[in-house]
């Protein structure tokens, strides 16, 4: 059994049962009779109430519009790698050899899965609100300021952490086309990732086009897992 002290004082939670963290951090690929997808999905829709909750507290005058798009960039796959990679959890999952040598540890689909089947072990245990105050906490750690522009801008850092760590290198931005009267230019940004275009997006600025490839091309590497 795995010693999971130094993730618990990251949680400032203490499992009682240990076999429910453990399979928490199982990997479909460890092939016991367990895994975590079952608690990934309990964890999923506690997460999403977590946050929404949160978020309804807290932009108090803010409408269901701007409520899910700050949700969205908070209840995917980046947002709950980010806070799996603030407990470490990468060093602490079960994985077969062969997933082990595929860089699973740092694979973020692996990573936020854990993360959230982490969050629906707790729920079980504790109840849900040792699970929010310990999801809140986490989201004011790694999320210094959480509205949507500060959230929106976190994509292209998103991206660079991903590749970093799957792929060894960070992606290039390429403007691909600058057309228009000068006072309404659009630009196109492609993102180059081992020489080849992943994703490409339009913006009125060079900033606004990188963000919306950088967030296609988050999107795309999660599909591919």
């Amino acid at each position: 059994m795995q010693n999971y002290t130094k993730l618990e004082e990251i949680l400032s939670y203490n499992f009682k049962d240990k076999e429910l963290i453990k399979e928490a951090l199982t990997h479909k690929s460890y092939k016991k009779p367990y895994n975590n997808e079952r608690l990934e999905f309990l964890g999923d829709a506690v997460l999403d109430l977590i946050v929404g909750e949160f978020l309804y507290e807290k932009f108090y005058d803010s409408d269901e519009g701007i409520l899910s798009k700050i949700r969205a960039s908070l209840v995917n796959e980046s947002g709950f790698t980010l806070l799996a990679k603030r407990l470490n959890l990468g060093e602490y999952i079960y994985l077969s050899v062969a997933e082990e040598n595929n860089n699973g540890r740092n694979k973020s689909s692996l990573l936020s899965n854990a993360f959230e089947a982490v969050i629906g072990a707790i729920y079980l245990e504790a109840g849900l609100e040792i699970a929010k105050d310990i999801s809140i906490k986490l989201l004011n750690e790694v999320h210094k300021k959480i509205d949507l522009e500060t959230l929106s801008q976190d994509f292209k850092t998103a991206l660079q952490e991903l590749t970093q760590s799957t792929h060894g290198v960070t992606p290039t931005y390429q403007l691909v086309n600058a057309s228009g009267p000068d006072h309404n230019k659009e630009f196109e940004i492609a993102i180059i990732l081992d020489n080849k275009s992943i994703a490409s997006a339009k913006g009125k600025s060079k900033k606004e086009a990188q963000q919306r490839a950088a967030k296609k091309a988050l999107e795309w590497l999660r599909v591919r897992g």
